[in-house]
């Protein structure tokens, strides 16, 4: 190679590095109006739904322990009139749980359903 000679080498990145690099690059950027909406509207739904869904769950999965305590007192244990007492605690306590998971839901609808609108609209009349 001569004084006067230059030599360049480019290496554009793969298509992994590009998805990196833009993961990286979205973290540090600052948040738009739109995405803050957004971000809103998602935790709002997600309230809205899961504070029912853990609620009833956690009565299914009581009722159904206390219940099939009941059966085991019973089947296994032959200690029959315990384990009748256990399942008709059980039963109540599990059949409530549907009950509990629509009227949960229908007041996190009623609490917070003015502004899920709100905020929808707004996303969806945005350009």
């Amino acid at each position: 190679m001569s004084d006067k000679e230059f030599n360049y080498t480019y290496v554009a990145p793969t298509e992994e590095e590009r998805k990196e690099i833009n993961s990286i690059k979205r973290q540090y950027a600052p948040v738009c109006d739109k995405e803050s909406k957004l971000a809103r509207l998602r935790a709002l739904d997600k309230r809205v739904k899961g504070i029912p869904q853990a609620a009833s769950l956690a009565l299914g999965v009581i009722g159904i322990l206390i219940f099939g305590l009941g059966l085991t007192c019973i089947l296994e244990w032959q200690m029959t009139v315990t384990g009748i007492i256990l399942m008709v605690v059980g039963a109540p306590v599990l059949s409530v749980a549907y009950p509990v998971y629509k009227r949960l839901l229908e007041k996190g609808k009623e609490k917070y359903g003015k502004e899920i609108i709100a905020l929808s609209e707004e996303l969806l009349n945005e350009k």
